[in-house]
C-alpha cells in the first residue's frame, strides 16, 4: 500500500481570501520596489555634488574613495546579516521553491533594500530588478508566516511576490508572470490557486508602481518597420548571441569563484574596495561603464558611434558586470544584460550597414532585439525575453524579428552547451553551502513543477 503524502498542518484559505493575500502583498512589493527605484536614482546623484566642489586629482581621489566606500558597506551589510542577499536574488528563490534554501524575509528585507541602494548607488553594474524580486519574495514569506499559509501556498506565494518584483522594476507585469511559468517552471507548484496569485500579485504591483512613478515603457525606443529581406539577419544576431550568452554565464561564475578565492587568501573587502575604487572615476571618464545601463540602452541606439568605439563598450560592459558582481553585493544581472545586449546590437547593425543598405533608424531594431536575444541565451527563457523586450520598448512592431533573435539565441546557446544561469548559480550555492542537489532533501510529491515527471524517469 503506497503511503500517504502528510497532512500539512498550517492554514488553507478560501481562494478569495488567498486571492486578497496575493493582491494586497502586491500592492506592498510595487511600493517597496518603486520607493527602492527611487532611492537609487536619488543616491546615484552623489557625483554631482562631489563635482560641484572639488575639481583636479582632488576630485578623481573623492570619487574613487566615496565608492569604495559605498560598495564596501554594502558588502559588509550581506556579511553581518544575510549573506544569502548577495548577488541577484532569483536563484535564492528558485532553491526556496524546492525547499533546498530558506527565505529569512526579517534580515533580506533590510539589507537587500539598504544594501541595494548603496551597490546600485555607487555606480557598479548592477540591475535593480534582483533586489526587488528577492525583496518582493520577502515580503510574501512574510505575510505567509503571519497568517500561518501551508506548504504549497507559501511557495505559490513566494513565486508571487517574486513576479511582483520584476513587475516593480520594470513595469513589465506580463513578463513578470510569464517569468515564474518558464524560468521556475521545475519549481513552482502549478494549479488554478497559485497561478491564479501569480497574476494578481504581479497586476497589483504593477498597478502600485504606475501610481507612484507613472505609467509607460521604462526604456522607450522608437523603431521602424523592418523589412522581410532583412529578417535572416535577425537569425544571425542571435547565432551571435547564442554564442556571447553561454560565455557571459561561464565568466560571471568564473568571475565569482576568482572572487571567493581571494576573499579566502587576502580579505573579503579586498575586491568591493577596488572595484568600487575603479569605479568612481570612470563614471567621470567612461559613464558608459557604470551603473546598470538602462540610460546607456536609450540612448546608444541614437548617438551613431563608430563601430571600433561600439566594441570598446561591448569589452568594458561586459568586463564590468563581472567585476561589479563578484564583489558580492546585492544586485541583479538583467539591467546589465539588456545593456550589454543593446551595445552588441548596435555593434552588429553598424558593420551590417557597410555591406547591407538598412532602414533609417534600423540600428535600434538591432538593438532591441539583442536585448531578447542575450537575455535568452544566458538565462534561458526566451518567451519572457520577448515579452520583456515588447514591455520594455514599447517595441510591440518588431515582435517578428524579436522572435526570431530569441529563439536562434536559445537555440544555439543549448547547442553550444549552455545552461541556465540562474540554476547554474542555485547548484554553485547549494554546493557551497554543503547541500549539492543530489544530496538535497526531494521536494514534497505534490509540489514539483512541469518538469517533475522528466525528473522522477530520470532517477
Amino acid at each position: 500500500m503506497i503511503p500517504s503524502a502528510p497532512v500539512d498542518p498550517r492554514r488553507t484559505p478560501r481562494d478569495a481570501v488567498y486571492y486578497a493575500l496575493a493582491a494586497g502583498s502586491g500592492l506592498v512589493v510595487g511600493a517597496v520596489g518603486t520607493v527602492f527605484h527611487m532611492a537609487v536614482d536619488g543616491i546615484s546623484r552623489w557625483p554631482d555634488l562631489v563635482r560641484a566642489h572639488l575639481d583636479g586629482p582632488l576630485l578623481y581621489l573623492a570619487m574613487s574613495a566615496v565608492a569604495a566606500v559605498m560598495v564596501a558597506a554594502a558588502v559588509a551589510l550581506v556579511r553581518a546579516f544575510a549573506p544569502e542577499a548577495a548577488g541577484s536574488g532569483v536563484q535564492e528563490i528558485e532553491g526556496a521553491l524546492e525547499g533546498l534554501r530558506p527565505v529569512r524575509w526579517k534580515r533580506v528585507l533590510p539589507v537587500k533594500f539598504v544594501g541595494g541602494v548603496l551597490a546600485l548607488g555607487s555606480g557598479l553594474v548592477a540591475g535593480r530588478e534582483g533586489p526587488t524580486i528577492h525583496m518582493g519574495a520577502a515580503i510574501t514569506k512574510a505575510l505567509s508566516d503571519a497568517v500561518g499559509l501551508g506548504t504549497r501556498d507559501t511557495r505559490g506565494l513566494l513565486a508571487a511576490g517574486a513576479a511582483a518584483g520584476l513587475a516593480a522594476a520594470f513595469n513589465a507585469p506580463l513578463a513578470a508572470i510569464l517569468f515564474v511559468i518558464e524560468e521556475t517552471r521545475r519549481q513552482f507548484p502549478y494549479g488554478l490557486r497559485t497561478y491564479s496569485a501569480v497574476i494578481l500579485c504581479s497586476v497589483a504591483s504593477a498597478v502600485m508602481a504606475e501610481a507612484i512613478n507613472g505609467s509607460g515603457p521604462d526604456m522607450k525606443l522608437a523603431v521602424p518597420d523592418m523589412p522581410l529581406l532583412l529578417l535572416p539577419a535577425f537569425v544571425v544576431l542571435g547565432a551571435v548571441l547564442g554564442a556571447v550568452g553561454v560565455a557571459f554565464n561561464h565568466a560571471l561564475v568564473a568571475s565569482l569563484d576568482a572572487a571567493r578565492r581571494l576573499a579566502l587568501k587576502v580579505s573579503p573587502y579586498l575586491l568591493p574596495v577596488l572595484v568600487g575604487a575603479a569605479v568612481g572615476p570612470l563614471i567621470l571618464l567612461r559613464p558608459e561603464a557604470t551603473f546598470g545601463g538602462e540610460q546607456l540602452a536609450v540612448s546608444l541606439p541614437g548617438l551613431g558611434l563608430p563601430a571600433l568605439t561600439l566594441a570598446g563598450i561591448v569589452i568594458i560592459r561586459f568586463a564590468m558586470t563581472m567585476a561589479s558582481y563578484s564583489t558580492g553585493i546585492p544586485g541583479g544581472i538583467f539591467a546589465p544584460i539588456l545593456a550589454l545586449a543593446t551595445a552588441v546590437g548596435v555593434l552588429f547593425a553598424t558593420l551590417l550597414a557597410l555591406a547591407v543598405p538598412m532602414p533609417p533608424d534600423a540600428v535600434a531594431a538591432f538593438g532591441v532585439a539583442a536585448m531578447g536575444g542575450l537575455f535568452s541565451a544566458t538565462v534561458r527563457a526566451p518567451l519572457v525575453g520577448m515579452v520583456l523586450v515588447a514591455e520594455l520598448t514599447g517595441a510591440y512592431d518588431l515582435l517578428v524579428p524579436v522572435i526570431l533573435t530569441c529563439v536562434t539565441a536559445n537555440l544555439v546557446a543549448e547547442a553550444l552547451g549552455g545552461k541556465p544561469i540562474y540554476e547554474v548559480l542555485l547548484d554553485r550555492t547549494l554546493r557551497l553551502a554543503g547541500t549539492p542537489r543530489h544530496e538535497a532533501p526531494p521536494a514534497s510529491e505534490e509540489l514539483g513543477g512541469w518538469d517533475e515527471r522528466e525528473r522522477k524517469t530520470k532517477v
